[in-house]
């Protein structure tokens, strides 16, 4: 019983976080250190913090070295994958500054206001978007605001194209209902679909290539037939994509760069 009962209070221990800055080059890499009792140890680069979840159930000496181990990966990921870590670094916009998406060409335009207390956009004309932004506000303020809604605007412009995908690939190989189609900046996943036809793709998918959103497209698509990952659900997509494989390693050699 002694032994049950400790085993226990350890998977009930909430877990411990500790959180500093690794700093390395240009980079200031904020990173999380979480133990907790789990079967073995992680790493992930999250959307605000490169993560290691280690196990409580080794020795201090022993987490001590996955520590030290961690701190090597992610300097050597900052060598090898820089691009994955912009995500860490402060997001800065200028006037003039032009963002390429897919084969459109945007333009970001402040104007600045001393009355104003809130940040709004809108794309205007020429595929001008025009921020209203309070006087004096600094960059580093302002850099998520714009981010989202750059998001928002750019997703509303190509949501009728990529629709109309998801209906092209749809008639080509599920014929299943589709209720809506919507675009969102997901960070957790390239796309999600529910039983009722709702299919959400991630904004950041319009830097992708057009094979590499269409394979996220036929992947929802395959979960109108099957809603898991089983064998029966990826001979769907590769039934509609033989080649599917080249996306999904696209995605992941580029996907951590993809961002407004």
């Amino acid at each position: 019983m002694g032994l049950l009962s400790s085993l226990r209070n350890k998977i009930q221990a909430k877990p411990l976080k500790e959180k500093y800055v690794l700093e390395h080059g240009q980079f200031r890499v904020p990173v999380e250190v979480i133990r907790e009792a789990r079967p073995n140890s992680r790493v992930s680069l999250g959307k605000s913090a490169a993560i290691l979840r280690i196990s409580t159930m080794i020795s201090s000496q022993d987490q001590e070295l996955q520590i030290r181990k961690f701190r090597q990966w992610i300097i050597h990921q900052l060598d090898k994958h820089p691009d994955r870590f912009e995500r860490f670094c402060p997001k800065v916009y200028h006037h003039g500054q032009i963002l390429k998406v897919g084969q459109r060409r945007y333009v970001i335009r402040f104007i600045y206001e001393s009355d104003r207390k809130t940040v709004t956009g809108k794309l205007g004309a020429d595929r001008n978007l025009v921020f209203k932004v309070p006087f004096g506000a600094s960059d580093i303020q302002l850099g998520p605001v714009i981010e989202t809604l750059l998001s928002r605007i750019i997703g509303a412009d190509f949501l009728p194209e990529v629709t109309a995908r998801v209906h092209v690939l749809n008639d080509l190989h599920f014929q299943k209902s589709i209720a809506s189609v919507s675009l969102k900046y997901n960070h957790s996943n390239w796309g999600s679909c529910s039983s009722k036809g709702n299919i959400n793709l991630s904004t950041r998918l319009l830097f992708a290539p057009a094979f590499v959103l269409d394979y996220v497209i036929i992947h929802e698509l395959a979960h109108l037939v099957e809603m898991n990952h089983s064998p029966r659900f990826w001979k769907q997509v590769a039934r509609a994509m033989p080649d599917y494989e080249r996306a999904e390693k696209w995605l992941k050699d580029h996907g951590a760069g993809m961002s407004y």
